[in-house]
């Protein structure tokens, strides 16, 4: 399954797929701080390396 808006460029990602698309069926994006305010503040963990 492709979720068509979510675009990813981790290409190390287990859930990676060609045209930056991500394969996931569902992402979890967590706070890097306690007060996220920028995309710098946040961490993907639906992150998975390939194997």
């Amino acid at each position: 399954m492709v979720m068509s808006n979510l675009k990813c460029s981790v290409d190390t990602c287990h859930h990676w797929g060609s045209g930056n698309h991500c394969t996931a069926d569902g992402i979890e994006v967590n706070n890097q701080v306690s007060s996220a305010q920028t995309s710098d503040d946040t961490i993907c963990k639906t992150f998975k390396p390939q194997s």
